[in-house]
């Protein structure tokens, strides 16, 4: 295991700290550019991309399923507004 400085330390934990933040704003992002994706490979990538967040934020897996079968970048922006409420 590598020995971190004391100001490496201290990022590695401000990100962890407000690692939901951090997943909750790449999520908002994704659902911009799954708007404004032309191809069906594009919006493919950009899907794993959002399952990967919603992963890391530990959204339950019923939702999670939906929410990528539906493929909607209308309703995984409903979802996201409400779960940028509850962490505010």
């Amino acid at each position: 295991m590598p020995e971190y400085s004391a100001h490496q330390r201290k990022i590695i934990d401000r990100y962890y700290t407000h690692r939901d933040t951090i997943m909750l704003n790449k999520l908002s992002e994704l659902v911009a550019e799954l708007y404004l994706a032309d191809t069906d490979k594009k919006k493919d990538q950009l899907w794993k991309r959002v399952a990967t967040a919603m992963k890391n934020l530990k959204i339950p897996q019923s939702t999670a399923d939906h929410i990528l079968a539906g493929r909607s970048a209308e309703q995984l922006a409903r979802h996201l507004k409400d779960w940028m409420g509850r962490s505010s």
